[in-house]
């Protein structure tokens, strides 16, 4: 019997997916809230509203069949954070799942473009990453499933709506996909400030090839091994003696260097 046991990380993992599977997420804000709530793909649990959040959010609350519950604007009895500004409406919901790494970088929508995140924790930032990949048309951001900022109501309002459409993908380890995905024809692109070259003179000999930029944490930077399995690290022209990006602005323009290469 005792060589039928499974090994211990097999069992960590299959403990981990079903706890990931149980979690709840709690969106909040008019523009988040609507676009979960016409998305076919999310899964929605419980919706909590004010009177004139529900005359606003009339036609999506319809569209998803679900009953809400009506709450007063003085006591919004929600579990998200003390001064969220929620606007009167707030959607428990499970994370979306998007399918494999390898479908979505070999024929998701849009051109062979993704943005690989290492260590950004702030939603923040990542909602703002989310909404630029969308407007450029990026395939999927990446993230390691630890240290990273996970799916949250203020990460969903940043974003203001594209966490509902563009993929979000977590992975276990992030130079190991990387290396998958040069696997599949990707170069990786680093963008920091110290890379040796400009990124617009690293983009212009990799036209119409498939791209990945790779984006570290603010003040760490990419880590020693993200930075070594990187193919090129280019960094952004700047003028003056002040050279950093918020990484939400900085893959701001990366994607819009890259779309424009």
């Amino acid at each position: 019997m005792s060589g039928n046991k499974k090994p211990d990380w097999v069992v960590d993992k299959e403990r981990s997916k079903r706890a990931e599977a149980r979690e709840t997420v709690w969106l909040f804000g008019l523009h988040a809230v609507r676009d979960a709530l016409v998305n076919p793909a999310r899964e929605k649990l419980r919706l909590v509203v004010t009177k004139n959040a529900l005359d606003k959010l009339e036609d999506a609350v319809a569209a998803s069949g679900m009953a809400p519950e009506l709450a007063d604007p003085r006591r919004f009895d929600v579990p998200i954070d003390e001064g969220s500004v929620h606007q009167g409406a707030a959607l428990e919901v499970r994370a979306l799942h998007w399918g494999s790494l390898a479908d979505i970088a070999i024929s998701g929508k849009g051109d062979p473009l993704l943005v690989l995140l290492d260590r950004v924790t702030d939603p923040h930032n990542v909602g703002a990453v989310l909404r630029s990949a969308e407007v450029f048309g990026a395939r999927a951001v990446i993230a390691p499933r630890h240290h990273s900022a996970p799916e949250s109501g203020a990460l969903a309002k940043t974003a203001s709506g594209a966490l509902e459409r563009q993929p979000y993908l977590k992975v276990t380890n992030l130079a190991d996909t990387m290396l998958e995905l040069k696997g599949m024809g990707y170069t990786m692109v680093g963008l920091d400030g110290t890379g040796d070259v400009d990124l617009g003179a690293a983009l212009a000999p990799l036209r119409g090839r498939p791209l990945a930029l790779v984006l570290g944490a603010e003040g760490p930077g990419l880590r020693e091994r993200t930075r070594e399995t990187c193919d090129i690290i280019a960094r952004i022209p700047f003028a003056g003696e002040f050279g950093s990006l918020n990484v939400s602005n900085a893959a701001a323009v990366g994607l819009y260097a890259a779309k424009t290469r």
